[in-house]
């Protein structure tokens, strides 16, 4: 892989186009401000699309009577509706969102044609507590056999509170495929997030890859969830219409034994679900998808890792199962980063590193995305699978067939950018 240097902005979303030379080792990333585009085009065919930089100052959260995160004023409507891939090809979509007031109605209404719909699953719907918060009933669906790069219309919800929204199913993986995903990281409900959100919706981008922390709810006095609820309502005009493959970062652990919460990420995988046991996973924090001609892996930095360990195991195995004669490209997602000059969260990745890194330059990894680290950050293809802290030889080479890692933890949450 060679990558040419380029300017870096400091964008509010990951930052990259992509093009594949098929019938060629070499791919060229460009750097942009919104969207990462996978293609069999010429590297030539790449361009700019902003150079958006955010303010180093942290922003503040928005209130939660604002607009774009207030509850809905109707009793029982649907609210915070989110879809994401439901299976390992791309042929089913889960739908979730949520009734605040009782169950109500659980189907989800779908077909080609708006308004014309013969065809209905039913979900399941059960609520959580998280110590003074007991959340609305979540509903999951999972719609399957669906056919490749059509769009589908779906309505959920039953008289004056019935809504209806679209997606696009990804085209079938293959090597003359392309596709463009937009990347987002640490982004949290301000008015910084929200500007990274309208930012993205006015780009290309037809699903997200998220590297981690959502809501930041745990920053609030006991993990306050209602937090959860306005951020959910945040990222609903983007992910009621387009797959949002989410990452669990630090910010989604919820642990908080002193209050009696002793399950970790319990808010977070109530109100998301994941396609895990279609990629054979045995836990929803870490799984793989195809999109495209993407095999997206999705590790959980704060899940066990070690040698033999579930994750362990499953990675392996993952790995193994791409095709890239089908899906060229391989990406794989976690939330803590393995590279990292920054002085915040300095080393906290070296851990994966040290265990995971060989497997990644083995399988030739295209491309690794983190967050965690609030900025942005881009290595040449490189490789240090050669130290093992007991030799001393960390000296890390570039290598055209290993990784490029970037960081992209920059999306607008309330700690701020990481300046150093």
């Amino acid at each position: 892989m060679v990558v040419p240097e380029a300017v870096l902005s400091q964008g509010a979303l990951g930052a990259l186009q992509c093009a594949t030379m098929m019938g060629s080792s070499s791919r060229a990333i460009v750097c942009l401000c919104a969207i990462l585009m996978l293609s069999s085009a010429s590297p030539n065919s790449a361009g700019i699309t902003s150079r958006y930089v955010r303010k180093l100052a942290a922003s503040e959260d928005l209130p939660e009577d604002n607009a774009h995160v207030k509850a809905p004023e109707e009793y029982n409507a649907p609210q915070q509706v989110h879809i994401h891939q439901g299976d390992y090809e791309g042929t089913a979509v889960i739908v979730s969102w949520v009734t605040q007031d009782e169950p109500g109605d659980g189907k989800v209404l779908y077909g080609q044609a708006q308004g014309n719909y013969t065809t209905f699953v039913i979900g399941e719907a059960y609520s959580y507590s998280f110590y003074n918060y007991t959340s609305g009933f979540i509903h999951h669906a999972v719609i399957s056999g669906l056919q490749f790069d059509t769009r589908y219309f779906y309505a959920i919800g039953s008289g004056n509170v019935s809504r209806e929204f679209w997606f696009i199913t990804p085209p079938e993986s293959k090597l003359d495929t392309s596709y463009t995903f937009g990347v987002i990281g640490d982004l949290g409900q301000t008015f910084d997030s929200l500007s990274t959100l309208e930012h993205y919706m006015n780009s290309s981008g037809q699903s997200v890859l998220f590297v981690g922390d959502l809501s930041y709810a745990d920053t609030y006095p006991f993990h306050n969830n209602i937090r959860w609820d306005t951020w959910s309502r945040l990222i609903e005009p983007s992910a009621a219409f387009q797959p949002w493959i989410l990452t669990a970062g630090n910010h989604e652990l919820d642990f908080l034994p002193e209050f009696g919460e002793t399950i970790p990420f319990k808010p977070y995988t109530h109100r998301f679900h994941t396609p895990f046991r279609s990629s054979n996973s045995t836990s929803p924090l870490w799984y793989s998808i195809k999109r495209g001609p993407a095999t997206i892996i999705v590790l959980s930095s704060y899940s066990a890792f070690g040698k033999y360990t579930p994750q362990y195991k499953w990675l392996l195995a993952a790995l193994r199962r791409v095709d890239r004669n089908v899906t060229p490209w391989l990406i794989v997602l976690m939330h803590t980063p393995l590279y990292n000059s920054n002085s915040d969260h300095y080393y906290e990745g070296e851990p994966m590193r040290v265990i995971f890194e060989q497997f990644l330059v083995e399988y030739k990894v295209d491309v690794v995305f983190a967050g965690h680290v609030h900025a942005y950050e881009r290595t040449h293809p490189v490789s240090n699978v050669q130290y093992d802290i007991v030799n001393g030889q960390c000296n890390p080479l570039v290598a055209e067939s290993s990784p490029v890692y970037i960081v992209i933890g920059d999306g607008g949450n309330i700690e701020g950018l990481s300046a150093e």
